[in-house]
């Protein structure tokens, strides 16, 4: 229940400002993270936790999120509205206050929200302030209070009007991002609808919906109506209502998996005015899936609470072992790592005041955050082990064989490691290594097989590329234990070349060359390797992908010669525009080397006779592989950091990049089928 003294007190006294707006737009980096698509979906993200933060004190029940043409979003919550009457400190309404003061927020007191995803109160002051044009609307009393404004500054003072429908209360915020500081102003309908489906789960019983408007009519009046549901629009939209909680979210993620117990483990309590959230089940996976919040806020670097859960998860399942004969004695505890193989599991946090390490609040600090899971989830799960016993003999026999291989997998890695030393630290005999020892100069081009590894390594620069060819395809790593990895020879050779050693040995300081390049062929099976490689890198090394050390070469599918003249092309469209539109071509069959006839007729000169057509070659050769290129070409294309074209990999969502890995990758065909049916307009067909 809402706290009616709050709803009854919320006015200006409860927006404290802390200090001014202007260096929003110098420095946008500092408050947004990036100008990039990050930073330009965080607008939403800003502007939807305050009216999220209203759900989270029990004020609101609906939010609505519209992406609108022109690249305009419009957020709806029917929360108390923003205070307007005048703030006492800047002699001006509390919302024209909110809205161009830095720092200037109702959750620095604690009166008018006990919990709140907001730390800075940056939220709506940033947002406005790189907004081109601003528009807010706040439904109090009876009234429409309303105020617009462009960078920041206003337009006019707050105004207000009348409604018909004095029971109306809460805010909508129209913005549109500005295109000068912003590289593309472009939102992304997935990413969009995955961020608020997440949110919906977070906060219990709040409906959630997502309106894709983008291609209606421009003239239509989305001011004259509350919710835009009101105007039965025909356009993509996502309604998100959920009951339970980060129970329903752990379903979520477990659709494609198969569950080791079939209760899911699920506690809500609060102890020392920490409100906690866990939901947790196991897999047959042999990687695990941990999410964190604190006060609804995605904390992806984990921190106290997720350290708290960790600490008393490996304690009781250790407990539980030894008291029921399943761990003997003499035989080694239960380690962090063997407990949480096939977890899938989401702590959440609530509390006052949360301590985040940076604006971008990836880590939380409150120390308070991890006794408070300690205790909440050590008596919740402990009585769950007692009261379902099946379920807890099938975590404990999953943790045991999670323990065996973890042991195996040591042997393995040392035994590599160790054959390494014995060698004198001697690389693989197939890697031509480069001569500096200054990793972050030096790069490796991992290639397919050793035509392409001949004139790559003839091609190169020898002072800071290093050239490894890997022959035929390696190892499936997905759902495969560490031990039987490092059985394959190709996989062995690429763990003592990157020098960071893999497992729980792994060190990213010890990193040999900073640029990992995957350049395999431009066919099916260099996509297939080039996939193999990923999910050893996602699986294996994701800290190098995390650091952005990983690249994909993009090496040209043709070479095109009129005359004399030489280009290449990395795409059919590429291809398209070298050869030019004036250029009629007629009969073309791409092969390896394609001579093609075509006729080019000179424009009429009005001052002399038309001439006779001429005929014109141009040599068109499709590149199947990289060992068809020699050195020279190779080194132009594709190795030479002036001309070259690298692809840098990134991870945008981790439980996504999970999912797809678990689905193209794993056992189960069904789920793969699917997959490629729905995503087969997007592949890209090498035929």
């Amino acid at each position: 229940m809402a706290d009616k003294e709050a709803k009854k007190n919320y006015g200006s006294e409860d927006i404290v400002v802390l200090e001014g707006l202007e260096p929003v737009r110098k420095r946008p980096g500092m408050y947004i993270g990036s100008t990039g698509p990050d930073g330009l979906h965080h607008l939403i993200v800003e502007i939807f936790d305050n009216s999220r933060d209203e759900a989270m004190g029990g004020f609101c029940n609906e939010i609505e999120v519209t992406l609108l043409p022109d690249d305009m979003v419009r957020v709806v919550d029917n929360g108390r509205g923003i205070p307007v009457d005048v703030h006492k400190g800047t002699k001006v309404s509390a919302l024209e206050t909110v809205m161009t003061k830095l720092h200037a927020g109702g959750k620095f007191e604690g009166t008018a929200y006990k919990i709140s995803g907001g730390l800075h109160g940056v939220g709506a002051s940033v947002v406005n302030a790189l907004s081109s044009w601003l528009r807010v609307e706040v439904y109090r009393e009876g009234k429409k209070y309303y105020q617009e404004y462009e960078e920041g500054k206003k337009n006019f003072d707050v105004k207000n009007t009348k409604v018909s429908n004095d029971t109306l209360h809460g805010t909508i915020t129209t913005f549109k991002s500005d295109g000068t500081i912003f590289a593309d102003v472009k939102y992304d309908w997935n990413r969009v609808v995955s961020h608020l489906r997440q949110q919906a789960y977070l906060v219990k019983k709040l409906r959630i919906r997502v309106i894709d408007a983008r291609t209606i009519d421009p003239k239509i009046d989305t001011s004259s109506v509350f919710y835009l549901k009101e105007l039965n629009l025909e356009v993509p939209s996502e309604t998100f209502y959920f009951e339970g909680g980060l129970l329903s979210l752990v379903k979520f993620y477990n659709l494609k998996e198969t569950p080791l117990h079939k209760n899911i483990f699920y506690v809500e309590k609060e102890a020392n005015n920490v409100m906690v959230e866990i939901a947790l089940q196991y897999t047959d996976d042999i990687t695990s899936r941990e999410v964190s919040y604190a006060n609804n806020t995605s904390t992806p670097e984990g921190g106290m609470h997720l350290t708290g859960f960790r600490t008393a998860l490996t304690r009781l399942l250790n407990d539980y072992a030894r008291k029921n004969n399943l761990l003997k004695e003499g035989e080694d505890n239960f380690t962090g790592e063997d407990v949480r193989e096939g977890i899938t599991t989401v702590v959440s946090v609530k509390l006052r005041d949360p301590q985040f390490e940076g604006q971008t609040k990836a880590k939380l600090g409150s120390v308070e955050a991890r006794g408070a899971v300690e205790t909440v989830f050590g008596e919740g799960f402990g009585q769950f082990l007692e009261e379902k016993p099946d379920d807890a003999r099938s975590i404990i026999s999953k943790v045991i064989l999670a323990l065996k291989a973890r042991k195996a997998a040591k042997a393995a890695k040392d035994s590599v490691l160790r054959k390494g030393a014995l060698e004198g630290m001697t690389l693989p005999g197939k890697l031509a290594d480069c001569q500096t020892r200054r990793a972050e100069e030096a790069e490796i081009f991992i290639v397919e097989g050793d035509s392409a590894g001949g004139s790559s390594k003839q091609g190169r620069d020898r002072r800071t590329q290093a050239i490894l060819p890997l022959k035929g395809k390696i190892l499936n790593v997905e759902r495969t234990r560490l031990d039987k990895i490092l059985a394959s020879n190709e996989v062995k050779s690429l763990v003592i070349a990157l020098g960071t050693a893999i497992g729980d040995s792994f060190d990213i300081s010890k990193l040999r060359y900073h640029k990992v390049i995957i350049a395999t062929d431009a066919d099916v099976d260099g996509a297939h390797i080039r996939t193999l490689l990923l999910t050893l890198f996602y699986r294996y090394y994701l800290p190098l992908i995390e650091a952005g050390h990983i690249y994909i070469a993009q090496p040209p599918l043709y070479k095109i010669k009129k005359g004399k003249e030489v280009n290449y092309a990395y795409s059919d469209e590429e291809k398209d525009k070298i050869i030019g539109k004036e250029v009629k071509i007629e009969d073309v069959v791409e092969e390896e080397s394609d001579e093609v006839e075509m006729e080019e007729a000179e424009e009429e000169d009005e001052d002399k006779e038309v001439e006779s057509k001429r005929s014109m070659k141009v040599n068109v050769q499709r590149y199947k592989g990289l060992g068809e290129m020699n050195p020279e070409e190779l080194w132009e294309t594709t190795m030479d950091p002036v001309r070259r074209i690298l692809k840098q990999v990134s991870i945008k969502d981790a439980v996504e990049a999970n999912k797809t890995f678990d689905v193209l990758m794993g056992s189960e065909v069904l789920p793969r089928k699917l997959f490629i049916q729905s995503h087969a307009k997007l592949a890209e067909i090498d035929a």
